[in-house]
């Protein structure tokens, strides 16, 4: 039960970090500079905007009907770091709010430098939904929505989701200028790529895939210079149908133009494919700790 009950604890407290530091974002320089954000967020921004509602209040009104609905449709287990995230975000909104209120948080608001505010609200709330993401974690709302109506008609996830964020950012162009809406695509764009970076890993590298007539002698000197691990994988050339072997193995980026001069002064022939790999684990790279 222990053990349990920390593996949890280890998932969940990664999900209310990241929730408070995108609900920090969205308080500190979304809301006060009149920029949007995509999602049902952006529909408790435009309440905000609109009547003046609290995006805390209005962020648990929206998702707890969501929630319900999604607890019944896609059940228990996928739907309880949604809930995690639903609160933290919903409690962080309130915490900050109450924060600004008393002058404790001073938020940054800009009349003139619009790039300083979409850079560090696309990178804060790049950092926060990432994290979230990344622990399996959502912050509700159109996650939910986008869910239930890929089980319900097969539509693609990402799809949905924007539509949802092209018609909640264009529906803002009723209470903010087109100047705001393009700093808000702006904003979402640093965000996506931030969430990505995370989501991936900062640990990445790149794979090789020698095909050469020397794969052997290849794979030996890069284990004997670099101390990295290849693996040969018999092939057969469709043309030729002679016998091959393929060389495979994953560096870091440092190491990329090592692997290139190896390959070339063995077989200026060979051919070589580099693919991108994200998040590398193992030796060499990052190791998994078990407890």
């Amino acid at each position: 039960m222990s053990h349990r009950f920390w593996r949890q604890f280890r998932v969940i407290l990664p999900i209310l970090f990241g929730a408070g530091v995108y609900a920090f974002g969205l308080l500190y320089f979304i809301i006060p500079n009149k920029l949007m954000e995509g999602g049902v967020t952006g529909i408790t921004i435009l309440l905000n905007y609109a009547f003046g509602i609290s995006p805390s209040l209005s962020t648990l009104i929206i998702n707890i009907p969501l929630f319900l609905i999604g607890l019944k449709m896609l059940g228990r287990r996928q739907m309880i770091y949604t809930g995690v995230g639903i609160a933290a975000l919903t409690f962080f909104l309130w915490l900050f709010e109450r924060m600004i209120d008393i002058g404790w948080i001073i938020p940054f608001q800009t009349q003139h430098d619009y790039i300083l505010a979409v850079l560090y609200a696309g990178v804060t709330l790049g950092i926060g939904l990432g994290i979230v993401f990344r622990f399996g974690g959502t912050t509700g709302g159109s996650d939910i929505i986008a869910t239930i109506l890929n089980r319900a008609f097969g539509w693609s996830i990402g799809q949905i989701m924007l539509a949802l964020d092209i018609i909640i950012i264009g529906g803002s162009l009723f209470f903010i200028s087109k100047e705001l809406v393009l700093y808000t695509l702006v904003t979402v764009f640093i965000a996506t790529k931030i969430i990505d970076f995370i989501q991936e890993g900062a640990y990445s590298g790149k794979a090789f895939t020698i095909i050469s007539d020397h794969a052997a002698e290849i794979a030996e000197i890069i284990m004997k210079e670099m101390d990295r691990g290849v693996t040969l994988i018999p092939a057969i050339g469709a043309y030729s149908k002679q016998a091959k072997e393929v060389a495979y193995c994953v560096v870091s980026r440092q190491e990329i133009r090592r692997v290139h001069n190896i390959v070339k002064s063995v077989d200026p022939r060979a051919f070589v494919v580099i693919n991108e790999v994200n998040d590398v684990h193992g030796e060499g790279f990052r190791e998994e700790l078990h407890h």
